[in-house]
């Protein structure tokens, strides 16, 4: 392994499941028939039990290249052996058919002769129940069944099958073709049907992307993390998780190992903003209606975070496996679902505000959605005095955390303009009366002698949440406390490479020993809000070498560069296209200048 740790892995996908594809072709993760199932490959985080899905060259000595084709979600290895050279073509089928987007559980495989007469290996070993058991496997005419699955599962190939089932090598003489199917098989033929999609699928993502809204800077940026955004919305339901992984350690040997394949409410407000930047209002819509179904649902209070169905997350269990190199508990479920989490209600109320003042929109009537708004507004009001678990999820702690009353200011400020547009004046005054009550909480945060906002309430811990005063405005991007703050964050968090840590005080499992991206992306974003466009183009263009080889965030970085925490995570790319696109609007300048 390298010294400096980095996911070697690209992931793929159609909006119904994930594949990731490390850079010798061996798919290391994939989960069926969703993003929160058991994988059927899953060597990522166990080599033995996590089965086994690959081409090799038998050589031993060999290089590769992996790039993605351009601005799509179609993943291309290139092998370069002694005797030839090949390349794996990885894709989810995903393309638009009889009035729908038709985004099979299919993964298709392309392997292609490029030179000389290469000898290789393949290999495919699903297993189930996280790697609890193997299937009966079931030769057919040109098909590999395997059973004791829910439902069908079967790989269709033109390689010889006595090659694949006795892991046999052979040479590599033309163009060959697997497609590993969930449920449905594919009753087509083969070669041209697998040619067919690829070619739909890569039209598919050339056309979503020339429909997307992008700034002048950091194109190629926006469009990748625009294609990570869209590859984790689960298209049935709307729902966005924050990653595809799930306890992926935060730092080796740390114990900080979560399960993240779920839909955090918090995430809604960062997430909708940048589907709005990005001009794709069907993924925005989509996922309100996602998170409008959970708001009816609920008769107390929203939980931090659901699953893709919008029900509640699995208590939190330890799966017997070895760990993504060694590092253990491998987690499934999240029992942070079970906190008080209370700035999650103003997140989603100011994420709502789009929908109803955006005229691109055509939402719902006012009659349902005042049930909503109000019930929102009377859960912050309940909560104002209360302390709770804050972003950082907190597992040892519960205070007034100062980021939880901003959001209660926000999203009180959001209902404002609601109720404006819809001229409702109750509204407006209960509105009016909460953002006034958030904003003398947050002033209870300020310490004169740091000139800064703390934490919370009679707490003297810098956090870097605190940036989004000055991003969502409650503090004057002009003013010298805006600018002290910011100050003296970066001088207690931000490392000397434009990272930034959460924080430095010790939580459940003490201090932290890496820094979460996204704080960067906020500071990033902070300084072209007051005006320090250079430096927040410096800080961006520093922080682009914490990415992968395909230009993937994982959540956290080391300070030598390495990525840590699952991958690739939604949160980081959505804060760097957040990042840029205010960067972009403080520039306003011509293209050619």
């Amino acid at each position: 392994m390298d010294s400096i740790h980095k996911y070697d892995m690209g992931v793929i996908g159609n909006c119904s499941f994930l594949a990731y594809i490390n850079k010798t072709a061996e798919v290391k993760w994939m989960c069926l028939p969703r993003f929160d199932s058991s994988f059927l490959f899953g060597s990522l985080l166990d080599s033995e039990k996590g089965g086994e899905f690959s081409v090799k060259p038998v050589e031993k000595d060999f290089y590769t290249f992996q790039s993605y084709l351009k601005n799509t979600n179609i993943l291309s290895t290139e092998f370069i052996v002694g005797d030839g050279k090949f390349r794996v073509t990885d894709f989810a089928p995903r393309f638009y058919q009889y009035d729908r987007y038709y985004r099979p559980l299919m993964f298709i495989r392309k392997i292609e002769l490029l030179d000389g007469n290469p000898f290789i290996t393949v290999r495919c070993e699903p297993v189930g129940s996280y790697g609890a058991f193997r299937p009966q496997i079931v030769a057919g005419s040109n098909h590999i069944r395997y059973l004791n699955f829910d439902t069908q599962v079967r790989l269709t190939t033109n390689i010889p099958l006595t090659y694949i089932l006795n892991n046999q090598p052979f040479i590599l003489n033309d163009t060959c073709y697997l497609a590993f199917t969930y449920g449905v098989p594919l009753e087509a033929p083969l070669e041209s049907t697998a040619e067919d999609f690829l070619e739909k699928t890569n039209k598919y993502w050339v056309q979503w992307i020339k429909n997307t809204s992008i700034p002048n800077i950091f194109q190629d940026e926006i469009i990748r993390s625009a294609l990570v955004l869209k590859l984790h919305q689960y298209e049935d339901t709307g729902a966005i998780i924050a990653s595809g992984t799930t306890s992926m350690p935060e730092a080796p040997g740390a114990g900080r190992n979560w399960d993240y394949r779920y839909c955090w409410m918090r995430d809604s407000y960062y997430t909708l903003n940048a589907f709005n930047n990005l001009g794709h209002f069907d993924e925005l819509e989509k996922y309100f209606l996602y998170i409008q179904n959970i708001i009816l649902s609920e008769r107390h209070k929203i939980k931090p975070m659901y699953t893709l169905a919008g029900t509640a997350v699995p208590k939190e269990k330890e799966l017997d496996l070895e760990g993504y190199l060694g590092n253990k508990p491998v987690h499934l479920g999240n029992d942070a679902f079970r906190q008080e989490q209370n700035d999650i209600y103003g997140q989603v109320l100011a994420s709502l505000l789009p929908l109803y003042i955006d005229r691109r929109l055509n939402y719902l009537s006012y009659r349902k959605s005042r049930e909503v708004i109000y019930w929102l507004l009377n859960r912050i009001e309940e909560t104002m005095e209360l302390p709770d678990a804050g972003i950082w999820e907190f597992r040892n702690r519960m205070q007034e955390n100062c980021y939880t009353f901003l959001f209660h200011w926000a999203g009180s400020k959001a209902a404002e303009k609601i109720a404006a547009h819809f001229t409702d004046g109750d509204l407006r005054s209960k509105a009016e009366r909460l953002a006034a009550r958030a904003a003398e909480k947050i002033e209870m945060c300020y310490r004169d002698d740091f000139r800064a906002y703390m934490q919370a309430i009679d707490n003297d811990n810098f956090d870097a949440a605190t940036i989004h005063l000055v991003n969502m405005n409650y503090l004057d991007p002009s003013g010298d406390r805006a600018k002290e703050h910011l100050s003296a964050l970066a001088g207690h968090l931000k490392t000397e490479d434009g990272l930034f840590y959460r924080y430095l005080h010790e939580d459940d499992f003490g201090k932290p020993e890496t820094t979460f991206l996204v704080c960067a992306f906020w500071y990033a974003e902070a300084l072209a809000v007051t005006g320090n466009i250079n430096e927040a183009i410096s800080i961006i263009e520093r922080l682009l070498g914490y990415s992968n080889h395909l230009g993937l965030f994982s959540e956290d970085a080391g300070a030598d560069g390495s990525q840590w925490g699952n991958f690739p995570q939604t949160y980081s790319h959505v804060g760097l296209m957040n990042a840029i696109y205010r960067i972009a609007a403080r520039l306003d300048r011509p293209v050619f200048l």
